[in-house]
């Protein structure tokens, strides 16, 4: 900016200040006040900080701040102005602007300020200028507590944050390219730091009891002082360091030496002896070139492997959106003389100020008295001094503050935090990265200094360090740190150093805690499971309840003079009161209901005149179907007609902008409570090691030793190592089978340089070793090349593409794909009902789609993904009481009438929906039998079966095989279906069904497609049959489908036929969610049900017939509390004994894992045998799959909602 723009107030104030003659400062008269006002300009500047620009560019700090703080040290007043001018002036470009500016203009703004901050580095980089800030500030450290003013306070701390701002600016790239060894800025700055003393006060500050409020303040500096060293380098600095310097340098430069030797070798076996004007021309005979033809090689043979078919094409940009994660600057080796004196400083703080410090810094940042995001100086003060101390003669007493549990806790949490926020605040997803980055380091340095503690020769030491590695070792968040970040590492927020960390302290933790395992026979280590239970969302739980019978009662008798009143016209009824809105979106369906809602509110809310306007403005609007009375009510009839709204159980529903999500329209919104199980089990660590045999941790190996020529031979001997333990430990050699992972191989046998990299060319041939001996056998193996495997996949290309069971692997919950032809049909249906007014478009399809059968869900995702429609919101689900019709007097004769007829029959409520004129669902016609109190309970209404105690006739067994049509007969609505389910009586219970029952049924079934189900039906039978064998003691059991394909069976009126001629019963009330095995079957008659229902066909290869049931383990139950099965919440039936040998176990939970391992367990190759601690383990280690999961939470939900 030019001196000559700038403004013309502030280049007036800048010359009162006054002038330099040589050497010599001369202040103004008015110097005092100049400086007043500057500081009073930038506090008004704009968004661009055009007075911080203008003051910059006239050098203001170099030619008039500076010499007047260091020629008039004595005039108090001026000097506390001129640092605070100066700490503002000063203060990061990051502060002034909030963030690096994204757009081009405001990030010149930007990069001006910070070449200005820069400058005044520079300047500061004098030893008399901290000369004059050392000895001010070791005057007011001098002064007492009694004797410290205000002012001395905050002149303290001024002077602080001014050496925090200097040494906080960047180095400038373009001005400092020297080499290490060279002094830089930075360098300079902290020689005069230290020739002035202010590192010895810096020092006293963090140990002085007096002092602690400067704690963050000093930590904070003292960090920056170190920002550009290396821990390991400095405590090496000193002992023979110059030698290994040289000796390291030289190894660097002879493996330059061997790889250019290497090349120049292979560009001279590649010319030809003979100079040739004419190179030819070649054709390479199957590499087809764009046409039909061969490529034709116009270069030299020489030249022919190099040959690729992108040559000359130009390279395609990467995205912004896509490019990796910048690197965070490489530490340099500073000037020696620079480094020994840090080096000196980080001993004299370890042994005096750093416990004290670190105490004081964690108090303040647990009580939240520390500004946010200081934690992550404490971070890097951990990971820098513990590594130091490390590295320099270890003393675990100098670094006890930051070494136990406690420390441990504190990491993982701020890593935790780092980890959750960079997933949610995506546009700052990298620096939440950052930090993430300085938690990691630190947790790594813990985890060293552990180690390192093992090998000290004090047992006391060796005995803390046993203590802090059972504490962690137990616990299960800090064994699943190292998956999460993995699984959720992105290359492009975060950088390749932070991959680099993160695989060396994986390869750590593993390498302590297999070491730990080694020596104990059973390690107990504790589990957590989170059980999610779905609640209602917040506005429906902070709904008022509807008030009781008694209340409306009370309510009637107040509000009836009122309507008389004004249907005798001696109250004027309003006239502004509409029920219908033309303009609006929602449906006129709706809009009825809400009209009876509005009704129903005036009502209750002794608006009585609102209310009789709003009913007949109603009645003329929806004429149809009477719901508002007919046209010629009279007042008699509108007075009953409001009493019957006023008592009316009308649904109250959310708007339809809440209640309909964008896929899914089935249900309300609703939001999850977690509940967390906390458990112990036995640990196995080759169990534990399973969790990383995924692609997510493969994929990011790979991805760091794409830079195995840069990398440390740590870093590459870690990384090795971690594929080593995948595939040799596991036997998982097909999980590296990747065609990327295969591209570095070969990069890395052809480098001249493989010498240097023996662990990686080991395992690059021992990996192409057992792949080409797979690919003799599997002739796919070259195209699985192609795709990250997971541990199914890996079993199915070894052991054979048939091997998994039905329902593992990755497709154990996918819907069966749709044909064309069903594609074709779906369409017919869709146009044939589209048009249809007052039908359920979803509905109709579903109920003419063939077997098998489509659910809802479905039949709409298919229609988008077909262009039929734009979403699922296209089709909402009619909602209860759009359809709501009030009962009139005749119909309350009717039913009552009705009632009396057939109360003595053997179905009372079909008989009576049979006969009814109007069409109402069961649910309607028990609340109305109910409210006229024609019944006590639901109960007199169940269906009355015949009794027989020795099983029943042919009669009875085929009359149960019809199931009930009513409801679909009277309603085509699926939710009254389930109503009519429902309330359906129970099945007797001593029931015992026929030999061979079912069989032509489950034959038809299985032709169907309906196999999958019936083979778990079939199971169930089986393995309840030997539960009850086992246990002696029978107790109902709920079939629980936790399959989508199972799931939709249980809806097939035909399955539940089934289910009936089998003995099974049905949910006998509201409280039950799921049918049920009976207690009255004994084991002999449900392997006579299974065997009925088994497909007499040839099974195919790898079905559950042919396979052995995993190994169970009994468990001791709880003599006091039998045991519940899933989805049960109470229980009629008493425990039947079974006769058969009784051994102890949990029937239930024993049931329901071993059909989690038939349904679908984890993918990975199957154990052997292991005992009952070690499958708890199992269950707890591996990850469940993402199906199960939702199947579980949608068991859990049926449940949470009954």
């Amino acid at each position: 900016m030019d001196l000559y723009m700038m403004n013309c107030e502030l280049l007036a104030t800048c010359s009162a200040l006054g002038y330099l003659e040589g050497d010599v400062y001369h202040r103004e008269p008015d110097c005092l006040e100049s400086v007043k006002d500057l500081i009073r300009y930038l506090r008004h500047e704009d968004e661009t900080r055009d007075v911080r620009q203008q003051l910059g560019a006239a050098q203001i700090l170099q030619n008039d701040l500076l010499p007047i703080l260091v020629q008039h040290p004595q005039d108090k007043v001026l000097f506390d102005a001129v640092v605070r001018l100066m700490v503002n002036l000063t203060q990061p470009a990051l502060l002034c602007f909030g963030k690096v500016p994204p757009d081009a203009t405001s990030r010149h703004h930007f990069l001006q300020v910070l070449s200005y901050l820069q400058a005044y580095k520079e300047a500061f980089a004098s030893e008399k200028v901290f000369g004059v800030l050392s000895e001010k500030l070791y005057d007011l450290l001098q002064l007492d507590w009694e004797q410290r003013q205000e002012e001395d306070t905050l002149l303290i701390e001024r002077i602080l944050l001014l050496v925090r701002n200097v040494l906080h600016v960047p180095p400038d790239p373009t001005e400092e390219q020297s080499v290490d060894g060279d002094a830089s800025v930075h360098d300079r700055v902290l020689w005069a730091l230290h020739i002035s003393g202010m590192d010895d006060l810096l020092k006293f500050l963090a140990s002085a009891q007096a002092e602690q409020q400067w704690a963050l303040h000093v930590l904070e500096i003292i960090s920056l002082m170190f920002r550009d060293q290396s821990p390991e380098e400095l405590a090496a600095l000193g002992q023979g360091q110059a030698a290994a310097e040289h000796g390291e340098d030289t190894r660097e430069l002879e493996t330059l030496r061997q790889r250019e030797l290497a090349e120049r070798r292979a560009r001279a076996l590649q010319r030809p002896s003979r100079h040739s004007r004419f190179g030819g021309s070649y054709v390479l005979q199957g590499l087809k070139a764009i046409g039909d033809r061969d490529v034709v090689f116009h270069k030299g043979l020489h030249n022919l492997k190099s040959y690729s078919h992108d040559l000359g094409k130009e390279t395609r940009r990467v995205p912004r959106r896509r490019q990796a994660a910048p690197e965070a600057e490489p530490p340099r080796r500073s000037a020696r003389n620079v480094r020994l004196f840090l080096r000196h400083f980080c001993q004299d703080f370890l042994e005096g100020c750093y416990n004290r410090l670190m105490l004081l810094v964690k108090d303040q940042l647990v009580r939240e008295k520390a500004q946010q995001h200081d934690e992550t100086y404490y971070l890097w003060a951990t990971a820098f001094f513990m590594a130091f101390n490390r590295r320099r003669g270890f003393r675990p007493e100098l670094v006890s503050e930051t070494v136990g549990v406690r420390a441990f806790h504190f990491i993982e949490q701020n890593l935790t935090t780092y980890y959750e926020m960079a997933l949610m605040d995506k546009k700052e997803a990298a620096t939440w990265a950052r930090r993430m980055h300085l938690a990691l380091k630190a947790y790594q340095e813990l985890l060293r200094t552990v180690q390192e503690m093992d090998r000290s020769p004090e047992q006391a030491v060796r005995d803390s360090s046993q203590v802090i590695k059972s504490n962690i070792f137990y616990l299960m968040e800090y064994r699943e740190l190292f998956l999460a970040l993995f699984r959720k590492f992105d290359e492009t927020k975060q950088p390749r150093s932070f991959l680099r960390d993160l695989v060396e302290t994986a390869h750590l933790f593993l390498r302590m805690l297999e070491r730990f395992c080694r020596g104990r026979a059973g390690l107990v280590v504790q589990s957590k499971r989170v059980r999610r239970r779905k609640k209602p969302r917040a506005p429906a739980a902070l709904a008022p309840q509807p008030p009781s019978a008694a209340e409306l009662e009370e309510l009637w008798a107040g509000l009836a003079p009122q309507v008389q009143a004004c249907l005798q016209g001696e109250v004027p009824l309003p006239e502004d009161v509409v029920p219908f809105d033309a303009a609006s979106e929602t449906p006129v369906e709706e809009q009825r209901a809400e009209a009876l809602l509005r009704i129903q509110g005036c009502l209750r809310d002794a608006r009585a005149p609102q209310a009789l306007r709003l009913l007949r403005s109603a009645r003329d609007v929806w004429p149809e179907g009477d719901v508002f009375g007919p046209p010629d009510a009279g007042p008699p009839e509108e007075t009953q007609l409001l009493r019957e709204i006023l008592f009316a159980p009308l649904p109250r529903h959310v708007p339809p902008e809440d209640e309909a999500p964008e896929e899914e329209e089935e249900e309300d919104e609703e939001e999850e409570e977690e509940t967390v199980q906390v458990s112990e089990k036995e640990f196995n660590f080759l169990d534990y090691l399973k969790r990383f045999a995924c692609a997510p941790v493969v994929r990011a190996l790979v991805l760091l030793l794409r830079g195995y020529a840069r990398n440390s031979p740590r870093t590459n001997h870690c990384a090795a190592r971690l594929l080593h333990r995948l595939a040799r430990d596991l036997r998982m050699e097909a999980l590296l089978f990747q065609l990327s992972l295969f591209a570095l191989f070969h990069r890395l046998l052809s480098d001249p340089a493989a010498g240097a990299h023996q662990e990686l060319v080991a395992l690059a041939k021992f990996v192409l070793g057992k792949f080409f001996a797979l690919a003799a056998t599997n002739k796919k193996a070259f195209v699985e090349l192609l795709f990250w495997k997971s541990p199914a996949a890996v079993r199915e290309m070894t052991e054979g593409y048939g091997s998994l069971r039905e329902g593992e692997g990755a497709g154990r919950s996918r819907v069966p794909p749709w044909t064309p032809q069903e594609e074709q049909e779906l369409r017919e249906l869709y146009w044939k009902y589209k048009e249809v007014e007052g039908e359920d478009v979803i509905a109709a399809i579903v109920a003419h789609l063939p077997a098998p059968g489509r659910t809802r869900r479905q039949v709409v995702k298919q229609l988008v993904r077909l262009g039929l429609a734009s979403s699922a919101k296209d089709f909402p689900r009619e909602r209860k009481g759009t359809r709501l019709v009030l009962w009139t007097q005749e119909q309350e004769e009717e039913l009552a009438r009705l009632f009396e007829e057939f109360q003595g029959s053997e179905d009372v409520l079909g008989n009576i929906m049979k006969h009814l004129t109007a069409r109402r669902s069961r649910a309607r016609v028990v609340e109305k039998l109910l409210g006229l109190g024609l019944v006590s309970e639901r109960k007199e209404l169940y269906k009355k079966r015949r009794r027989k105690s020795h099983g029943p006739g042919p009669g009875v067994a085929g009359a149960s095989t019809v199931p009930a049509q009513d409801s679909s007969a009277e309603d085509g609505d699926s939710e009254e279906e389930e109503e009519d389910e429902a309330e359906e009586g129970p099945m007797e219970e001593h029931w015992v069904p026929e030999e061979g029952a079912g069989q032509g049924l489950a034959h038809h079934l299985h032709q169907e497609g309906l196999a999958g189900p019936l083979r778990w039906l079939e199971n169930c039978l089986r393995r309840t049959a030997g539960d009850r064998e086992e246990d002696g003691v029978s107790h109902p059991v709920p079939l629980v489908p936790l399959s989508e394909e199972n799931e939709d069976a249980m809806e097939d009126r035909r399955f539940r036929a089934l289910l009936r001629q089998l003995g099974l019963r049905p949910p006998a009330s509201e409280q039950e969610s799921f049918w049920r095995i009976p207690a009255a079957l004994t084991p002999q008659q449900l392997r006579r049900a299974a065997a009925s229902i088994a497909h007499r066909g040839p099974d195919p290869p790898g079905s559950p017939q042919e396979l052995l049931e995993p190994p169970r383990c009994p468990r001791d139950p709880d003599p006091e509390r039998p045991p519940a099965g899933l989805g049960s919440d109470s229980e009629s039936e008493e425990p039947v004994p079974v006769p058969g040998a009784a051994q102890p176990g949990t029937k239930r939970r024993r049931e329901l894992d071993s059909e989690d391992e038939d349904n679908g367990g984890s993918g990975a190759e199957p154990d052997p045998p292991a005992p009952c601690s070690q499958e708890d383990e199992d269950e707890d280690e591996d990850p469940q799959p993402l199906g199960r999961r939702k199947r579980v939470r949608r068991v859990e939900d049926e449940e949470e909602e009954d």
